[in-house]
């Protein structure tokens, strides 16, 4: 049976209030959240640097704020650098979430704001390697009522994904950050294979303060060196 045009102005009308509404209510709340972060990553760089100083001044540690949806921590030859996405994204259908009570009872509770953390070397920008290679550690997900989950590898996996129990706040936030940057810190550069590197053009050793090879701390964005797979 055909729907009439009021009958789809209504259905309209009742998406527009109920499911972008929760949208914008999400995406507000990521906003505020993400100013948040920046706030306590500085707090926690500032700290650092100030302790580690002490003991050895060539291991530097400082933040950079890059605007409204992004930030960045040096921590020693480490970048770390966050990026909130702009827009709200479901939680796919497949997840084992949906078949949580908090979702059943609710499934407007599944839509999220995105924060991505990327790990970097702090060389690959100071010698402008393009063809260095990034990695993504973790995915910060905040819904509307402020509860979050983190997907990642080993401890920022399985420390953060009760959504239902787990409400955001600069306790939990400064704790969340503190464990990205001790696992960037222990996520270290392998070097690559022998026969992986033993031929090279002549161009790209003409490339001015250009490394012959792609450089990154494993094999990928599927941490394939890794065991633990990704929650």
């Amino acid at each position: 049976m055909s729907t009439t045009p009021n009958e789809s102005r209504d259905s309209i009308l009742n998406t527009l209030r109920t499911k972008s509404c929760m949208k914008q209510d999400v995406y507000q709340r990521t906003l505020a959240f993400f100013e948040d972060l920046k706030e306590v990553l500085q707090e926690i760089t500032v700290d650092l640097e100030q302790a580690v100083i002490l003991h050895d001044k060539r291991l530097l540690v400082t933040y950079q704020d890059k605007g409204a949806t992004g930030c960045e921590a040096r921590v020693a030859g480490d970048v770390i650098i966050f990026h909130m996405h702009t827009n709200v994204f479901k939680l796919d259908q497949s997840h084992s979430l949906w078949k949580t009570s908090y979702l059943e009872d609710d499934t407007m509770r599944g839509y999220f704001g995105v924060v991505n953390v990327y790990n970097f070397l702090s060389d690959s920008f100071r010698y402008n390697r393009e063809r260095d290679l990034g990695y993504l550690v973790a995915r910060i997900f905040l819904n509307k009522e402020g509860h979050f989950f983190v997907q990642g590898k080993r401890q920022l996996g399985f420390l953060y994904n009760d959504l239902e129990s787990s409400i955001m706040d600069k306790g939990r936030l400064r704790g969340l950050l503190q464990a990205i940057i001790l696992y960037v810190l222990e996520f270290d550069l392998l070097a690559p294979p022998y026969d992986q590197v033993n031929q090279v053009t002549v161009s790209e050793m003409n490339e001015l303060s250009a490394s012959p090879v792609s450089t990154g701390k494993r094999l990928g964005f599927r941490f394939q060196a890794d065991t633990d797979e990704i929650l």
